[in-house]
C-alpha cells in the first residue's frame, strides 16, 4: 500500500515538473508632471521589490489573470485592455516556466492596499528612484518599456 502510495506521489511531482509554467507580470505606468512612476510590490515571503502579478489559473486568460492580481495584489482596476510587452523564459525555477509582461497605462486605484499574508506593501516609485532591492527583472522590464532597453527573451 505505502509503495502504491509512493509510486503515485513520484509520478504526480514528476508531471508537475514537465507542464508548462505560466505567470503574468503587469508594468503599471503612472504618467505624473514630475515623471513617470511605476508599481512596485514588495511579498512577506521573498526579499525585494517586484512587478505586481502571479501565476494564471486554469481556464484563465493571462490578460484576466493580470487583472486578478493586479486588484488581488495592490487595488488596481483596469480601465483598458493592457499591452502585450513580451513572452519571457524564466529559467531559474524550471525551464518550463514562461512570465508574460503586460503594460498597464490605464487603471484607476482603489484605497491604499493594506499588508496581509501575501503583499507587504504595494507603491509607485519615480523611474529614477526605484528602491535598491528591486529585482534584475524588474529593472530590466522597466529599462525596456520606458528607456528603450533591447529586449529580452529572459526573464
Amino acid at each position: 500500500m505505502a509503495a502504491h502510495w509512493l509510486r503515485r506521489v513520484f509520478q504526480q511531482a514528476k508531471s508537475l515538473g514537465s507542464q508548462l509554467r505560466l505567470g503574468v507580470r503587469g508594468l503599471v505606468i503612472d504618467r505624473r508632471p514630475a515623471g513617470d512612476h511605476v508599481l512596485l510590490v514588495r511579498h512577506t515571503y521573498v526579499a525585494g521589490w517586484y512587478l505586481p502579478g502571479g501565476g494564471v489559473d486554469p481556464g484563465e486568460t493571462a490578460a484576466s489573470a493580470l487583472a486578478r492580481e493586479l486588484l488581488e495584489e495592490a487595488g488596481i482596476e483596469l480601465r483598458a485592455q493592457p499591452r502585450l510587452h513580451g513572452i519571457y523564459l524564466n529559467p531559474i525555477d524550471s525551464k518550463r516556466d514562461h512570465v508574460v509582461c503586460y503594460v498597464v497605462e490605464e487603471f484607476h486605484c482603489r484605497p491604499v492596499h493594506p499588508p496581509d499574508l501575501e503583499i507587504a506593501e504595494a507603491r509607485f516609485f519615480p523611474i529614477d528612484a526605484l528602491p535598491a532591492d528591486a529585482t534584475r527583472a524588474t529593472r530590466a522590464r522597466i529599462d525596456e518599456v520606458l528607456r528603450g532597453a533591447p529586449v529580452s527573451e529572459l526573464w
